[in-house]
């Protein structure tokens, strides 16, 4: 019996199991709710960004647009593909205990063929209407994710979250490559960023939702190490990602408007996360532990250094 079959009843009755019976505008909810809109709107925040550092000004807005609905339904499609292969843990996890597979919104067979079409459909757009670098890239992406952060690494290691992470670096290439059909030293840079801002990203979430992956056995850091260890991994992780950060600038790739936001937004970055650290080390739990701060501006500064990155050509 699977640990969705194992789930309280009155969890999976909430909606009747007959395809004919669902209501059609909670279906359609239940779709949209597999590709995880919210993680997308993140990914598509460090795609745009780079294609006007790539064009130095104005990238073809068509082009913008083409890569903004490829890079979606390729997300939208990994994002399926992880709710279809995790669908035992989701029921079982307080935080994805409303996931449509998980109500009975969407069946498994549904979301398995919606997000090959997904995978496929994505991989066309690119290729005919981008260019083929960019699809063999965002193909890349999405088997990454599947296959080596969701099937191999997630439930077998504590470093799922760095290595897997890497799927989520792709959409900087992805950005770069639909604008000059190759990839950069600028691109490897921001990849690189955003390769070390995932961890701290989402470390302090799972310290909050720890209990989630202990009782599902999923090894994320905060579930098998305590709140010391977890916090001093955030703040080497973020020192690193600021430093990397730094180097557009000397490199020629960004002028005096980048930096100063990067310098800024870094400084308030390792402020909160050695703040964090402070309190681990002082052994407060709970509340006032206060992690989801780091994890909030987290989201803030990517977004924040990702619009300079977008603006800095026109000042320069």
């Amino acid at each position: 019996m699977t640990a969705v079959e194992s789930r309280p009843a009155g969890a999976l009755a909430q909606v009747p199991g007959n395809p004919g019976e669902r209501p059609f505008g909670a279906r359609v909810k239940g779709f949209v709710a597999l590709t995880k809109p919210r993680v997308i709107e993140l990914l598509l925040m460090t795609t745009v960004p780079v294609m006007f550092l790539a064009a130095k000004g104005v990238p073809d807005l068509w082009l913008v647009l083409a890569t903004c609905i490829g890079g979606y339904l390729s997300a939208g499609g990994a994002a399926a593909f992880n709710m279809y292969l995790d669908r035992d843990i989701d029921a079982l996890m307080d935080r994805t205990s409303q996931r449509p597979l998980v109500t009975g919104i969407v069946s498994p067979r549904e979301c398995l063929v919606f997000a090959t079409a997904l995978a496929v459909g994505s991989t066309a757009w690119f290729w005919y209407l981008v260019n083929p670098l960019s699809a063999m890239l965002s193909l890349g992406a999405l088997l990454f994710y599947v296959v080596v952060y969701t099937m191999i690494l997630k439930r077998r290691t504590s470093q799922n979250i760095v290595w897997g992470g890497i799927a989520g670096c792709m959409p900087v290439f992805i950005g770069w490559s639909s604008v000059t059909n190759s990839v950069s030293w600028a691109s490897f840079i921001l990849f690189l960023v955003i390769f070390f801002w995932t961890p701290p990203h989402y470390w302090p979430l799972s310290m909050k939702v720890k209990d989630d992956y202990e009782r599902v056995g999923v090894p994320m850091l905060p579930a098998v190490a305590g709140n010391k260890v977890v916090a001093r991994q955030i703040v080497a992780y973020s020192w690193v990602m600021v430093a990397v950060s730094l180097l557009l600038q000397p490199l020629g790739y960004t002028g005096w408007f980048y930096t100063a936001v990067a310098v800024v937004c870094g400084a308030f970055w390792l402020k909160e996360a050695h703040g964090l650290q402070a309190r681990a080390k002082a052994g407060i739990t709970g509340a006032k532990l206060k992690e989801m701060r780091l994890f909030h501006w987290s989201i803030t500064y990517v977004s924040l250094l990702f619009v300079a990155v977008a603006v800095d050509p026109f000042l320069r």
